[in-house]
């Protein structure tokens, strides 16, 4: 793999690698609690036909983790301002659960520097959530998962995930694999701070709280691939079904037997997807004028201004 770089972004470190050369640059944005190494089952192979950055998130693997914003927004700016930093003016992004919300978020804020979006089990699409990460936003959250970094706790934690392979389906088995890699990954309190800190931003007891429902129609036009697992026990795979409703002319692969990380579980189909989906359509151009109008047309704002006019 690439060798980690870093840079200082208004004054704290972010890391990243650089993977490939080709014209079309992929930018790859992981999900809450992990970093780019989630990737590195996808990357390389990405890489031979792309340029692919893949970096941490503030408050993930090696970048800094102050106390500072994580809320979407925040994400989306710090990706914009580190593309910026790289001389890369647009991108086809491509974000993980949590960091699908990020990217599209980034997609809405920065429509200018998006080519295509590519939302993997993407976070944002609907309410629902896993209980474990609606647990983890309440009151005391963060005491409980510090003990449960104590040595006993890490001991009955690895029995529990030895056994689930055993016995769980395959799919489920991945999930909660990943979800103790996620948890090994909070040890250093920073970590779990950073962790929470997004996490309640996202969601409470109740499901997820930031939603890009209300904005998906923005997306005309945007080329757009939802990728999703069929055994996902995170995000229910409905979410899949409900993007390409909201966003019309999205393209949708799911994935059977895959649960929440496609990528790391079906690498090669997830490359496929994705290779066919960038090589089979064109770049979006920026137009302000149509936003301008899908705006218009959805506040009522274009026909209130043309009734005035006439009036006039």
């Amino acid at each position: 793999m690439a060798e980690q770089l870093t840079v200082q972004l208004h004054g704290h470190a972010r890391a990243f690698r650089m993977l490939g050369t080709g014209p079309t640059v992929l930018l790859l944005v992981h999900g809450i609690g992990c970093d780019g190494t989630t990737w590195d089952a996808v990357a390389p192979a990405l890489a031979e036909r792309y340029t692919v950055v893949v970096p941490d998130l503030l408050g993930h693997g090696r970048s800094a983790k102050p106390r500072a914003d994580y809320s979407i927004g925040g994400y989306a700016n710090g990706l914009r301002d580190l593309l910026s930093v790289l001389d890369i003016d647009r991108v086809t992004v491509v974000g993980h659960s949590f960091g699908g919300g990020v990217t599209m978020q980034f997609a809405y804020q920065f429509p200018e520097r998006t080519d295509r979006l590519v939302v993997v089990a993407g976070g944002g699409l609907g309410a629902q959530v896993s209980v474990a990460f609606r647990a983890l936003t309440l009151p005391g959250a963060s005491v409980v998962l510090g003990l449960s970094h104590l040595p006993p706790s890490r001991l009955a934690l690895g029995a529990l995930r030895t056994a689930a392979g055993l016995v769980a389906p395959a799919a489920l088995a991945a999930d909660l694999n990943e979800a103790y890699a996620v948890h090994t990954g909070l040890r250093d309190p920073a970590a779990r701070s950073a962790f929470l800190h997004v996490l309640r931003h996202v969601a409470d007891w109740r499901g997820q709280l930031i939603t890009m429902r209300d904005r998906a129609y923005l997306a005309q036009g945007l080329p757009t691939l939802v990728v999703w697992g069929d055994r996902d026990h995170v995000l229910p795979v409905e979410h899949a079904k409900g993007a390409a409703e909201l966003m019309p002319g999205a393209q949708s692969v799911v994935l059977p037997g895959v649960g929440h990380f496609p990528h790391r579980e079906a690498p090669e189909e997830f490359v496929r997807a994705v290779t066919d989906f960038v090589e089979g359509t064109t770049p979006k151009r920026w137009d302000a004028r149509r936003w301008r109008h899908l705006l218009q047309a959805r506040s009522g704002a274009s026909r209130a201004m043309a009734a005035e006019n006439a009036v006039q």
